[in-house]
C-alpha cells in the first residue's frame, strides 16, 4: 500500500512538474524570508543582544531572560491583564456579533438591511489612533462629557483614567467598533442553510424565534465553534494593542496593561532596548498561544464539532 502511494505521488508530479517548479521561488522566498528569520528570533531569547556582535555572536546568557521574566511582578500583572481582556472580549463580543447577524438576518427589507451593515460595519474602517483621540476628547477627564455634566453640576466621570471603568469600555468601545465586521462570517454561514427547513418549519406552523433556535443558531454552530478556537488562540495577543496603547495611562496600568504593552515599553522606554527579554517574552506568548489552541480544539472535536485540524 506505502509503495503504491508513493508510485502515484511520484506520477502525479511527474504529470505537473511545471507547476512544481513554479513554486520553487515561492518555497524560497518563505525559507529565506519567513522561517530562516525565526531561528534567529528564537536564539535572541537565550542571548542579550549587542549591536556591535549582532545575533548570533550575542553573549549567551541561558534561561536567564525566562527566569527574570517569571520573577517579574509587572510581567505576571501583564499576562493577568492580557487573559481578562481577552477573556472579556469571546464572552461580550462573540454573543453580540452572532445577535447582530441573527438580527440582520429577519430583516425583510433589503435596502433597511444595507443601511445596518453599512452604519454598523463602518467604524472597523477607523484607525484607533483617530478613534481613541474621539474618546478621549468625548470621556476625558476634561472631555466634552465632563463638561456637560459640569454645567449641569453633576458628578463628572473619566472612564479611561480610572481603574475600575477601563476594562468594561474596552469592552464596550471594541464592540462597537468590531461588532457590524465580526457579523459578516456569521451573516455568510447562515446564507449557507438550506432555505427549505424555515419553510418547512413556517408549515408546521414554527415561529421565528422557534426558527432562530432551532434552525439558525444550530446551522452556524460549526462556524461558531472555529471562530471559537481561533478567538481562545489569540488570547495572549488580546489583539488590541493599537486601542489599549492609545487609550490607557499609568492610572490604569494596574488593570489595562498588557503584554503587548508591556514589551513595548521594556524595548523601547523603560528596558534600555532590551530586544533579548522582550523576545523570550514574545516566546512565551507564541508556546502559550499554542497550548491553548491546542486544547480549544481539542474540546471542540470532544463536544462533537469539527475543529481546524
Amino acid at each position: 500500500m506505502k509503495r503504491e502511494k508513493r508510485t502515484f505521488l511520484m506520477k502525479r508530479i511527474r504529470n505537473n512538474k511545471i507547476l512544481y517548479l513554479m513554486m520553487i521561488p515561492i518555497l524560497l522566498w518563505y525559507a529565506l524570508f519567513c522561517y530562516l528569520p525565526i531561528a534567529g528570533g528564537l536564539s535572541l531569547s537565550f542571548r542579550t543582544y549587542r549591536y556591535d556582535m549582532g545575533i548570533w555572536h550575542s553573549p549567551f546568557v541561558g534561561l536567564e531572560h525566562f527566569q527574570k521574566m517569571l520573577s517579574d511582578a509587572g510581567f505576571l500583572r501583564a499576562v493577568k491583564n492580557t487573559l481578562i481582556l481577552s477573556f472579556g472580549r469571546i464572552l461580550f463580543q462573540m454573543p453580540c456579533a452572532i445577535c447582530l447577524a441573527v438580527f440582520l438576518n429577519e430583516v425583510r427589507s433589503k435596502r433597511a438591511k444595507k443601511v445596518f451593515q453599512t452604519v454598523l460595519t463602518f467604524p472597523h474602517f477607523i484607525s484607533w489612533v483617530v478613534l481613541a483621540g474621539i474618546l478621549t476628547n468625548l470621556f476625558g477627564s476634561s472631555g466634552v462629557i465632563n463638561q456637560i455634566l459640569g454645567a449641569l453640576h453633576l458628578p463628572g466621570i473619566s472612564p479611561i483614567a480610572e481603574a475600575s471603568t477601563f476594562r468594561p469600555f474596552i469592552w464596550i468601545s471594541n464592540i462597537w467598533k468590531e461588532v457590524g465586521w465580526d457579523s459578516i462570517i456569521y451573516l455568510a454561514a447562515i446564507a449557507s442553510i438550506d432555505p427549505g427547513l424555515y419553510e418547512a418549519a413556517k408549515v408546521d406552523g414554527a415561529s421565528r424565534l422557534q426558527c432562530i433556535w432551532h434552525i439558525t443558531l444550530p446551522g452556524i454552530r460549526s462556524t461558531i465553534a472555529i471562530m471559537l478556537i481561533l478567538a481562545v488562540g489569540q488570547c495572549m495577543t488580546n489583539g488590541s494593542f493599537d486601542q489599549v496603547f492609545n487609550l490607557y495611562s499609568p492610572s490604569v496600568y494596574a488593570v489595562g496593561d498588557t503584554l503587548d504593552t508591556y514589551i513595548f515599553r521594556e524595548s523601547f522606554i523603560t528596558g534600555g532596548l532590551n530586544f533579548g527579554y522582550s523576545t523570550a517574552i514574545g516566546l512565551f506568548k507564541s508556546v502559550i498561544g499554542v497550548v491553548m489552541i491546542t486544547a480549544a480544539n481539542k474540546i471542540v472535536k470532544a463536544m462533537g464539532e469539527n475543529g481546524l485540524y
